[in-house]
């Protein structure tokens, strides 16, 4: 029996109901969570302090006492924050529990560089700021965003409640850039189902970072 411990942002109601469909279909694993409070996504500090390495640790570890195998952090913030704050994180967990731990966003970025993935399209619930600051952060990676979409949004709350009409619409105007790959980039965001429904239409994969948050947690274990 697995056990696999989810660490998500407090407002996320995308991410439960996938973890229990895949505990549904997975025999020998059990998902537990936990959550670190996060209500907006912006730039400025007060929304940053949202993720102060010390708190989102301190959050993660209580996972640690339900004996869990691996732990995941089911968030998004080092696409706009940078790929060290999620490798800081993973070192300070794995340091304090010893139990293997990594991100969405780590696992995405494997996932990119193992396709080969050089022109890359983005979507995201944000706002220009905050989807402009993944834009220049994956640029900085190497990659050429050729594409992208953002809705807008600042509070995670609403990010949920965008409809899969309009995630699939975003994704079709950003597969016309011809990316080598598209990444639905937030856990609130809806888009597992629009992933999958629209991978063999566009011919070209479609990361969804909910689903790659339980993905990621499982595969080490040949689940």
């Amino acid at each position: 029996m697995m056990r696999l411990g989810l660490l998500i942002p407090s407002s996320n109601i995308v991410l439960e109901p996938l973890a229990v469909s895949l505990q549904t279909q997975t025999p020998n694993l059990t998902i537990h969570i936990a959550r670190l409070g996060v209500l907006d996504v912006q730039l400025n500090a007060n929304s940053r302090s949202q993720f102060q390495l010390d708190v989102q640790v301190t959050a993660a570890k209580l996972l640690g006492d339900a004996n869990v195998d691996r732990i995941t952090w089911g968030g998004t913030s080092a696409s706009w924050l940078g790929v060290a704050h999620d490798e800081a994180f993973v070192w300070r967990m794995e340091q304090a529990t010893g139990i293997p731990t990594t991100t969405c966003v780590l696992d995405i970025n494997n996932r990119l560089a193992n396709l080969g993935v050089t022109r890359l399209g983005l979507i995201t619930p944000y706002s220009n700021e905050v989807a402009g600051q993944i834009n220049q952060n994956y640029t900085d990676m190497g990659f050429n965003v050729v594409a992208s979409r953002n809705h807008g949004g600042t509070l995670s709350n609403d990010f949920a409640a965008i409809k899969p009409s309009v995630i699939t619409q975003m994704l079709r105007d950003v597969a016309t850039a011809k990316p080598d790959a598209i990444v639905i980039m937030c856990t609130n965001l809806a888009g597992a189902e629009c992933a999958v429904q629209l991978e063999s239409e566009l011919g070209l994969p479609i990361l969804d970072s909910a689903s790659i948050t339980l993905a990621c947690g499982i595969t080490s274990h040949g689940l």
